[in-house]
């Protein structure tokens, strides 16, 4: 792909980060849920339901792509409120997991079928194949640019 190709897809990319980010679609969808988490919370709670196994908060920090100790106060914020819990590892006992509660299973569900039901809307119209594109394109996309980004 040629440089101007790249920057004619690039002010797409910033578009469709604008109408997530600003366009505040996860307040909209946790307005939308009845939910009171911030982004983080948020995330953290989408992660460990996605992920349908307890993680280490290492772990999760490496799939949010931050670093452990903010991890960590989202975690405690997130079990004072009910919505995960902390398991012991069944490989090392020394170590803590962390896994969402039935009522954080049942808020991030909330949560992700009200915004699939968005995502389903705007592409529902749209011919399989072109489906098929979108996701195998973008999970392509976003796991080459991790890595790359992930780079020394």
């Amino acid at each position: 792909m040629s440089d101007d190709d790249l920057l004619a897809v690039l002010p797409r990319i910033a578009q469709l980060s604008t109408a997530m980010n600003r366009g505040r679609m996860a307040q909209r969808a946790m307005d939308a849920t009845g939910l009171s988490l911030d982004r983080p919370g948020l995330t953290i709670l989408v992660t460990l339901v996605t992920e349908g196994t307890p993680l280490r908060v290492g772990e999760i920090a490496d799939r949010m792509q931050v670093v452990g100790p903010h991890v960590t106060r989202q975690v405690q914020a997130l079990e004072q409120r009910g919505l995960v819990q902390r398991v012991a590892d069944p490989h090392d006992k020394r170590v803590s997991l962390i896994e969402p509660t039935p009522t954080g299973t049942e808020a991030a569900q909330r949560y992700m079928t009200t915004v699939l039901g968005w995502f389903r809307d705007v592409i529902n119209d749209w011919p399989a194949q072109d489906r098929a594109d979108l996701g195998r394109l973008l999970t392509k996309l976003a796991d080459d640019l991790t890595t790359k980004l992930t780079e020394p």
